[in-house]
Order: C-alpha cells, then structure tokens, then sequence
C-alpha cells in the first residue's frame, strides 16, 4: 500500500491501489486487523475514484458543441 494521502492522488493511483486492497482482501490471508484496516483504506480510495469521476463528468457535460458536433468551449457549470 501506498503511504500517499487518498486525498493527493490521481484516478489512476487511487485506482491501482484499490485493486491491490480487494486482491489482498479476496485472497483471505490477511488477519482480521489487517482485513479491517484494508477495507477502511480500501473505502477511502474507492471514494477518492468516484469523486474523480463525477468530477471529470461534470467538465464532459459543459464543453459546448456546434451544429457540426465541433467543440466550440465550454458552459459554465455550478461547482466547477
């Protein structure tokens, strides 16, 4: 696991960490501590995903397009 705050990273870190958390709780040799402990990391990061996601939704959703399907910019949207 990374010692990097789930609040400072990436999609894809959060990602990649999130995937090594489930295969370590789904191997099932981890102790009962551990397996408590991974889950709760393994919330935050999934968390920290969906929060980049929605987030990348709602930049997708305000670029503007022409009659032709060309962006032409981008819409204001409350919150970004």
């Amino acid at each position: 696991m990374s010692d990097t705050p789930v609040a400072e990273m990436s999609f894809e870190q959060a990602m990649a960490e999130l995937e090594q958390v489930v295969g370590r709780l789904e191997r099932g040799d981890v102790a009962l501590d551990e397996s408590i402990t991974l889950y709760e990391r393994g919330a935050a990061l999934k968390k920290r995903c969906e929060a980049k996601l929605k987030e990348a939704e709602e930049k997708v959703a305000a670029i503007t397009l022409d009659g032709e399907g060309q962006p032409t910019g981008t819409t204001e949207v409350e919150g970004l």
